[in-house]
């Protein structure tokens, strides 16, 4: 399971080579009105590949060294052919399928800008979740909550912020990048969703 290592350290590699480079920031952070109408398409994915700073970056790769293992397992388990393959196409999907929101949202507001991997990040922690959904997750590092409790809770908070737009964390992009990743294992075997919900009422 090399994958999620080569990942995380492409992001850091990059992230940290960039938190003195403001050109690099400036040409492949999310603005949606360049992807538009300057048809600058590689914003979609390179912005995965950006962080704010240590903290972000530090936070976003934790939480995806802490899910990927564990998704790349479920994978190995109930879908045919290569997992890593898979991770792989969930995590450079769920950059652009996260951002598609905001990318028509904010298609004619050149100042809107935004950088790192949080929506591929919640997408592997869906997935996760998708597949196990009592598994239980530590709110805050140190409050122990079923996953699937955790993720209606983190849907409902990603949803009311982006609403009330009072910060500079792009919470579309957790959000959709959520819904995404409870999407993508139905995209190959649709019939999971009767797995998911046998789980979630503790049937089988």
């Amino acid at each position: 399971m090399t994958v999620p290592f080569i990942i995380i350290a492409a992001v850091s590699i990059i992230s940290i080579i960039a938190f003195n480079r403001a050109d690099i920031m400036a040409r492949y952070q999310f603005n949606p009105w360049s992807v538009i109408h300057r048809k600058e398409y590689v914003r979609l994915i390179s912005h995965g590949f950006l962080h704010a700073d240590w903290m972000h970056l530090l936070i976003n790769m934790f939480v995806l060294f802490s899910f990927s293992f564990s998704v790349i397992t479920y994978f190995n388990h109930y879908l045919s052919g290569s997992a890593e393959m898979r991770f792989i196409m969930l995590f450079f999907s769920s950059l652009i399928v996260s951002s598609i929101y905001s990318l028509f949202k904010n298609k004619n507001n050149p100042a809107y800008n935004s950088i790192g991997a949080s929506g591929a990040v919640s997408a592997v922690v869906f997935t996760s979740i998708f597949f196990d959904p009592y598994r239980l997750l530590y709110l805050f590092a140190i409050i122990p909550i079923p996953g699937i409790v955790f993720g209606v809770l983190y849907l409902w908070y990603s949803k009311h912020m982006a609403a009330r737009q009072v910060d500079n964390i792009g919470h579309d992009a957790h959000f959709w990048g959520a819904v995404y990743g409870l999407i993508f294992p139905l995209l190959y075997d649709p019939s999971l969703i009767i797995d998911f919900i046998n789980k979630l009422l503790f049937i089988g």
